[in-house]
């Protein structure tokens, strides 16, 4: 009998990546957005969560904009940390494994090697704080989940840096990027498909998932017009020549520690999943 995934935020760039692969996969899968489960509305979701009894469920839905956070708080602390409280809650009482999506963000970029699962997490702003506040609660409530951060994610779902430069790339001749903030660029199938691997197991517990290797923005854009051949001139610049509401972490480069030393498959270098990626976007064009 295939096993019943649910899958919130099934309409974001990873949710459906997740939706694709797991239902690719044979198991049985049930996607909800926003417009079908209003993850705030904690009757809501046990009503769902316990008429479908899903063996598994993949929590990927938040409010993921970084800078509206800093002149919203109690919105995001609302969605991803109580969001999610409610979201564990009902997973635990049909006894489901739970998968939680958190960030880089949670550090605060201050570190001068990378992070590992258990490095002491600071987070700069309301978003961190609040998918940090996410985490606690999960740890917090259910028995069997997996916290899985992640960081700087594109794929062919939703808008990301690499679709931004691709298209900047068409209408300009010469571009600024920022070249003082160093982390760890992630392909979503290469995610969704880490996220498949270790949720079969019962090797519980927080887990940095994102490409190996890592680059400033800067070098991650120069990267982009390089494999797709644009005729760009890039220029670095620094964070503070762009004047934005939320700090970001100057440094979040993953150790995947966890992936490590629980013997999962090692995640290719970031530099091959971006060739793959505009490869597979080629093509469909």
């Amino acid at each position: 009998m295939s096993q019943k995934v649910l899958i919130t935020g099934a309409n974001g760039q990873l949710g459906k990546e997740l939706v694709e692969l797991f239902t690719e996969k044979g198991f049985e899968v049930y996607g909800f957005g926003r417009d079908k489960m209003d993850i705030t509305n904690q009757a809501q979701v046990q009503e769902i969560i316990s008429t479908l009894k899903p063996n598994i469920v993949l929590h990927s839905a938040a409010h993921t904009q970084v800078d509206l956070a800093e002149s919203e708080p109690d919105q995001a602390f609302l969605i991803n940390a109580y969001g999610t409280r409610n979201v564990a809650v009902a997973a635990e009482a049909v006894g489901a494994k739970l998968v939680y999506v958190s960030t880089d963000y949670v550090f605060d970029g201050t570190s001068n090697e990378p992070y590992n699962e258990f490095s002491a997490t600071s987070p700069l702003g309301v978003y961190g704080k609040s998918k940090l506040a996410g985490e606690q609660f999960v740890r917090d409530l259910h028995s069997k989940f997996f916290i899985v951060r992640t960081s700087w994610v594109y794929g062919r779902h939703g808008g990301n840096f690499v679709k931004t430069m691709l298209k900047l790339g068409k209408e300009r001749k010469e571009l600024s990027v920022v070249s003082d903030q160093i982390g760890c660029p992630t392909y979503t199938l290469d995610l969704a498909n880490s996220i498949l691997e270790i949720v079969a197991t019962e090797k519980y517990g927080i887990y940095h998932i994102s490409n190996s290797g890592s680059c400033s923005w800067y070098e991650f854009a120069k990267a982009i017009f390089e494999v797709n051949s644009n005729e760009i001139h890039i220029n670095p610049c620094k964070t503070s020549e762009f004047i934005r509401p939320a700090a970001r972490p100057s440094y979040s480069v993953f150790e995947h520690k966890s992936i490590h030393l629980n013997s999962f498959k090692p995640i290719r270098h970031w530099r091959e999943a971006l060739e793959d990626f505009l490869k597979k976007e080629k093509m469909i064009e």
